[in-house]
């Protein structure tokens, strides 16, 4: 089975995040997708990070109605720092049955090159990449890589940063949210202060 991971904090989820997921799914050869929710970074402002199990507990609340999006908390689990050549690795050994794929924005792309062992991931795993609008519209060094595969995905121009911002001024945003998500969001009041 071909497993794309799609990596994030998700704090919140959004809408963008599962259009991105669910199209790619839809119009790739990937079998599934998993959501794997990173776990806190000692090294980020506390305040604006939810604890990694609400944030886990969101993102099953968005993807609970696709059968071919799954979450993963498998982050929680790993030593940290972590890595995603780690993480790789680890979810390799454990299903020996799947063959694991990277998805990211071509923003990431762009800066994989600093990313720990990028060549080995390079080489061993796919990559299917998203466009996303950014301040430099350049080409990747790596987007005619054979295993780099440039998917021609809706642009989705949400920012988990934003949203927050916005619930702060309080300003109405749940149309950018699943429905479950903003309902929690809203009954927790989270991102509020």
């Amino acid at each position: 089975m071909k497993i794309g991971l799609f990596f994030g904090s998700f704090n919140p989820i959004h809408i963008g995040h599962v259009i991105i997921a669910n199209y790619l799914v839809e119009h790739s050869d990937l079998d599934k997708i998993w959501f794997v929710v990173s776990p806190h970074n000692p090294l980020k402002d506390k305040k604006t990070l939810l604890e990694d199990h609400q944030r886990l507990h969101m993102v099953r609340l968005a993807v609970e109605n696709y059968s071919k999006l799954e979450v993963s908390d498998i982050e929680f689990k790993l030593p940290q720092p972590n890595y995603t050549v780690h993480t790789l690795a680890y979810l390799s050994e454990k299903f020996p049955q799947h063959h694991f794929s990277l998805l990211m924005g071509n923003d990431n792309l762009q800066s994989f090159r600093k990313w720990k062992n990028y060549e080995f991931i390079l080489e061993n795993y796919s990559l299917y990449v998203y466009p996303r609008i950014t301040e430099t519209q350049q080409k990747s060094e790596f987007d005619t890589h054979k295993n780099v595969h440039l998917v021609k995905a809706p642009i989705i121009e949400l920012s988990a940063t934003a949203i927050r911002n916005d619930i702060k001024a309080g300003k109405n945003i749940r149309p950018m949210l699943p429905e479950k998500v903003w309902q929690y969001v809203d009954e927790m009041h989270f991102y509020k202060v």
